[in-house]
Parts: structure tokens; sequence; C-alpha cells
């Protein structure tokens, strides 16, 4: 489950209707103690109980949408991932870093075409080494959450029957 990938997900049909889907999930998380989540028309979220939660403590988005078409399926598309606050974090970093490269390398590249010393453009390599820093640190918080992961995937296959890859 734990990958290179940043944020794990699968995508699935179901013979369900959302509704008998949503029930079933709720009767599920009644009964069983070691995962918690909420329930909404097309939208489910899978969570690990609050007194076993840390800071890289996973959680599995399902969004739902019901086919308009004869059968009826119901598609289902999982997206595992960190509370919204760790990834927002995350996101931000990489987006405050990007914006950083671009302006060190118009300034460093303006003054490199002047023939001017620019020894601001060595922020760069600097700023893509934090960029591999916050990937690495990312992958390691994804791998703490592992265990925690394959709880709410199993606890998600239990209730679907059936095997659920991760792409």
């Amino acid at each position: 489950m734990s990958s290179f990938r940043v944020r794990p997900r699968f995508n699935e049909t179901l013979s369900l209707s959302q509704q008998e889907f949503k029930d079933n999930i709720q009767g599920a998380l009644d009964s069983e103690e070691g995962v918690t989540g909420s329930v909404s028309d097309t939208y489910c979220v899978l969570k690990i109980p609050l007194e076993e939660r840390h800071y890289w403590s996973p959680q599995l988005t399902l969004t739902l949408e019901q086919e308009e078409d004869e059968n009826k399926e119901l598609q289902v598309r999982g997206l595992y991932g960190p509370k919204p606050s760790v990834w927002a974090a995350f996101f931000m970093s990489y987006a405050a870093i990007g914006i950083l490269i671009l302006f060190i390398g118009v300034i460093g590249m303006s003054q490199a075409m002047l023939s001017k010393p620019s020894p601001i453009l060595w922020a760069i390599p600097v700023l893509a080494l934090v960029a591999l820093i916050l990937y690495l640190v990312a992958q390691s918080g994804q791998k703490v959450g592992a265990e925690q992961m394959f709880r709410i995937h199993h606890f998600y296959e239990a209730l679907v029957k059936h095997r659920v890859a991760i792409k």
C-alpha cells in the first residue's frame, strides 16, 4: 500500500445502489471499533479512531456516483491520504518552493544575461534539495501510517466482500 505514489487510490464499480452502499458502510462503522468515519450523500470518510490517531494517520475518502444507465451500477472512487490539513501543508510548501525557484530563476538569469554576477542561482539547487527532503519526509510519514492504512483498506475489503487493487 505504501509506495512512491503520493496518494494511493482505487476505482471500482459495484452492483449496489448508493443508498444500500451507504447503509452497509454505516452499519459496519457502527459495529466496528477499529475504524470510524462519516457518511453523507455522495461522500464517505473512513478514519482511525481518535485515540489512536497521530500526525501521519491516513484516511480513506470515498466518492460515490450512481450510474444513470439501466443497470444502475455504483461507481466508487477511493483516495487514501493524510488529514486535509497535513496534505494542504505539504502542497503549500511545494507551491512556495516552486514560486521561489521561478522568481530566483528570473532574477538570476536576468543578472546573468546582463553579464553581472548571479550567485542567487545557487538557491535553486538548495530549494530543489528542500523539495526532495519534503518528499522523503512525506514518504516516511506514509510508511509510519502504513499499518493503519492497511487496517482501513481491510475494513473496506470486508465491506465489499472482495479484494480491491490499489493504483
